[in-house]
C-alpha cells in the first residue's frame, strides 16, 4: 500500500501537466490566416465502441472511410489494414483484416528497408485508391484498388526537410489526405507542418502550419488528416482539437474541442504520459470520428480492458444549424 500512495502524487503531477500544456493559450508569434474562426465548438460522444482486435495488442492509428461506407484503420506494429465490424447492438466491434490490402502486399517493398515498417496515416481519394503514409523512413504508397499492388510515390522532400527531427524517426509522418489537387502529409513534429504535394507531378509545392484559436508555443502536433466535401480536417493531439482548414487560404474555418472527452474517465485510459492519445480521424457529413492509439494501456472504468475505442460525435456546426 505505500508504494500505490507514494506512487499517486506522481501521477497527479504529471496528469496537471499535461493539462496546463494542453489548455494554456497566450501570446504566439504564429498565426492563423485572415479569415480564421476565433471559435471553439465543443465536441459531446453519441456513440463508442471498444474495438476487439486479432491481437493482444492494437496501436491503432488513422481512419479512412470506404465508398461504400466502411471504416478502415491499421495497427502500426504490423502491415495489412484492418475493417471495423459493427455489431448489430451494444458497444463492442471487431477489427478484422481488410482483404483489399493483406500484409503481402508490402513484401516486395520491404527489402532493403533498415527500419521496421510503421504505417500511421492512411488516404483515399475520389477514384477508390487508397495512400498510406509511413513513418520511420517517411515512404508515400499507393493502391490504385484493392488487391492490386503497392507502389512507393517517389517524392523528394527536401524541400520540406527542415522541418523534420534530425534525431527521433517516430516524430514525422502521422497522416495523409487526398484533396482535389494536392496530397496533404501531417508531419507530427518537432515542427508541426502539412505538406502539400502536386498529385500530378509529385513535387513537394507548400507547407502551411494551421493552429487551434488561441494555441501558444511553436509547435503544433498533427496525428491525422482526413479529406471531406472539398476540405482538410486536421486532429491535433496535444491541444485535443479538430480542425477544419481551408484548402486554398489554410484559414481554420472551425475548430472542435474533444477534451472534455479525453479526460472522462469513461474513455481515459490509465497511464502517465501527458501527452493525447487520439491517432485517428474521419469526417462526414453529421459526424467527427475519433480513434484512440491507446498504447496498450488499460481503461480507467475497466482496469481489464486495453482495447482501443472508437468514438461517433456529432458535429456542433451541423446541430447549430438545425437549431
Amino acid at each position: 500500500m505505500a508504494s500505490r500512495v507514494a506512487f499517486r502524487p506522481l501521477k497527479q503531477t504529471l496528469t496537471l501537466i499535461g493539462l496546463l500544456a494542453s489548455l494554456w493559450a497566450g501570446c504566439s508569434l504564429h498565426h492563423n490566416p485572415t479569415g480564421s474562426t476565433r471559435q471553439t465548438l465543443p465536441l459531446t460522444v453519441a456513440e463508442s465502441w471498444a474495438l476487439t482486435p486479432p491481437v493482444a495488442r492494437f496501436d491503432a492509428s488513422a481512419l479512412v472511410r470506404l465508398p461504400d461506407g466502411r471504416l478502415l484503420t491499421v495497427n502500426d506494429k504490423e502491415t495489412g489494414l484492418f475493417e471495423i465490424r459493427f455489431p448489430e447492438s451494444g458497444s463492442e466491434a471487431v477489427l478484422v483484416p481488410y482483404a483489399g490490402l493483406p500484409p503481402a502486399l508490402f513484401d516486395p517493398l520491404t527489402p532493403g528497408r533498415d527500419l521496421p515498417w510503421d504505417v500511421e496515416g492512411i488516404g483515399i481519394d475520389s477514384g477508390g485508391a487508397l495512400y498510406l503514409c509511413e513513418e520511420h523512413l517517411r515512404w508515400i504508397l499507393r493502391q490504385p484498388a484493392p488487391g492490386k499492388p503497392l507502389e512507393r510515390l517517389p517524392i523528394d522532400w527536401a524541400p520540406v526537410s527542415r522541418w523534420f527531427s534530425k534525431t527521433d524517426r517516430n516524430a514525422s509522418f502521422e497522416g495523409v489526405a487526398v484533396g482535389d489537387r494536392f496530397l496533404y502529409v501531417a508531419n507530427e513534429r518537432d515542427t508541426g507542418r502539412i505538406l502539400e504535394v502536386d498529385r500530378k507531378t509529385l513535387k513537394v509545392v507548400g507547407d502551411f502550419q494551421a493552429r487551434p484559436p488561441g494555441a501558444s508555443g511553436d509547435d503544433i502536433h498533427y496525428t491525422d488528416l482526413c479529406w471531406f466535401d472539398g476540405e482538410l480536417w486536421a486532429l491535433c493531439r496535444e491541444h485535443r482539437r479538430v480542425l477544419c482548414i481551408d484548402p486554398k487560404t489554410h484559414a481554420v474555418r472551425l475548430c472542435f474541442s474533444y477534451f472534455p472527452i479525453e479526460m472522462d474517465p469513461k474513455y481515459a485510459y490509465q497511464h502517465l504520459l501527458p501527452y493525447g492519445f487520439f491517432e485517428g480521424l474521419s469526417v462526414d457529413a453529421d459526424n467527427v470520428w475519433l480513434l484512440v492509439d491507446n498504447n496498450g494501456y488499460p481503461r480507467k472504468s475497466n482496469p481489464q480492458d486495453a482495447r482501443p475505442l472508437l468514438l461517433r460525435c456529432p458535429r456542433p456546426d451541423r446541430s447549430q444549424r438545425r437549431h
